[in-house]
């Protein structure tokens, strides 16, 4: 067995020690295709106010400027589709959410993934990436075969849906590289563009971020949102799932099986009234390892009373 071949064996093998749903490889290159697109993006202001995207756009878009002498990303697929419903009476909030903060359960898979390959390999230089860095997981997940970039913007597994976390490892040793998925299935259906409430979802697989409801409860750092958005966020309070949820594909979702992503309690059952009386020691207390806190309480009160309204 050469040795891109013995390596790629034992990071698949970790990959699925580590419960990771899939593991696909593609070769690092500059991805020149993507660069254009993003520039594009960005020219328009679909990014609202998320500055930050307009950072490091040469990383982004050459992981070998991320990881010197890369020669492979690795992406990894972690699934997060909830077997658990939020209760009726409960403020809408994304289901990537019930948990506790994907960042730092992932983050720590990647360190102990690192320290595997280390050990089994030999001394390697790599990187480890979920969704806080200027690399491009999704152009890296369809090279390395994992799926298709459905219309609404995710990655859609043809097995099982979308409800997935996206990882990115980056290594400078060669490996054996898995084709590229090279169809799209989403065909003529419209479902998410129709679904959208805020019409954020183009009919040419763009979204508009400063469109989105997961933008304006999330990410917007205002004092207010917008009164002319006012009765279209349906009762979402932190993210929004209904382009998921409406998605042909996520018929075949299936509830993950990772601990630590098991809902909080108050996430499913607290009502609105109950988040309205929430004090601030409460919300810090509970949500301390939660992706809630990045909208902080008083953006999540923000929220509460935009959609209460």
């Amino acid at each position: 067995m050469s040795h891109p071949e013995k390596n790629t064996a034992i990071i698949k093998n970790t990959a699925r020690q580590l419960g990771f749903s899939y593991c696909g490889i593609a070769k690092a290159e500059q991805l020149d295709n993507d660069a254009r697109r993003l520039e594009q993006w960005l020219s328009q202001g679909m990014h609202g106010g998320m500055q930050y995207m307009e950072n490091h756009f040469d990383l982004r878009v050459d992981p070998r400027k991320l990881v010197p002498g890369a020669k492979s990303v690795i992406t990894l697929l972690q699934n997060y589709f909830p077997g658990e419903q939020q209760s009726e009476a409960a403020p809408h909030i994304a289901k990537y959410a019930f948990g506790k903060d994907y960042h730092e359960v992932i983050r720590a898979k990647l360190r102990h993934f690192l320290s595997v390959l280390n050990e089994e390999i030999g001394e390697i230089q790599g990187r480890g990436f979920v969704d806080s860095a200027p690399v491009l997981e999704r152009t890296w997940a369809v090279k390395s075969g994992a799926g298709w970039v459905g219309k609404n913007g995710n990655l859609i597994n043809k097995q099982s849906g979308s409800f997935y976390f996206i990882a990115t490892l980056i290594v400078d040793i060669e490996l054996l590289y898995d084709d590229s998925f090279a169809k799209d299935f989403c065909g003529s259906c419209r479902k998410c563009i129709d679904a959208c409430p805020t019409d954020a979802i183009l009919n040419n697989k763009i979204v508009d971020g400063s469109k989105c409801i997961s933008y304006y409860t999330i990410e917007l750092k205002d004092a207010l949102i917008p009164d002319a958005l006012k009765g279209k966020f349906n009762n979402w309070m932190f993210g929004c799932d209904v382009c998921q949820d409406v998605c042909p594909w996520n018929r075949f979702s299936k509830p993950h099986n990772e601990m630590q992503f098991a809902p909080i309690p108050e996430i499913l059952d607290l009502s609105t009234k109950e988040w309205e009386e929430m004090t601030e020691e409460t919300f810090r207390s509970v949500f301390k390892h939660s992706p809630l806190k990045r909208a902080k309480f008083e953006g999540i009160k923000r929220n509460l009373s935009f959609i209460s309204q």
